[in-house]
């Protein structure tokens, strides 16, 4: 299953961007759509995800970020919004669930969008 991550770039302190995150190939049924980001030295962090049972955030994000999915589409979204010098990242998306009905499954990861939020 690959994934196609859209939808970064520049903004200033204040800002909105929002990305996408397409997932094609063999999938039978997604399970978990998340977006993680890795800032610079950092390790990767949770930013939020998205199942059935409903959206969990990472902290420094709440009441900030949305996440949502089209189904239909395989695609999950990631709304910006009051965008802070410290969101500047790269931002990767991630996807699991199963590739069939024999229930094998994937665990896949975009290539990555930047996010630069300027001061």
């Amino acid at each position: 299953v690959q994934l196609q991550a859209s939808g970064g770039g520049l903004v200033q302190a204040g800002g909105s961007l929002r990305l996408s995150c397409v997932a094609s190939g063999s999938v039978f049924r997604i399970n978990v759509m998340g977006w993680y980001r890795q800032l610079p030295e950092k390790s990767r962090e949770l930013v939020a995800l998205i199942t059935d049972a409903g959206t969990r955030y990472g902290d420094s994000v709440k009441g900030r970020f949305t996440i949502s999915r089209d189904k239909a589409k395989n695609t999950a979204y990631l709304q910006m919004n009051s965008l802070k010098p410290e969101d500047t990242a790269v931002y990767y998306c991630n996807v699991d669930g199963f590739k069939d009905s024999d229930y094998n499954s994937f665990d896949s990861w975009g290539q990555g969008t930047l996010v630069t939020v300027s001061s």
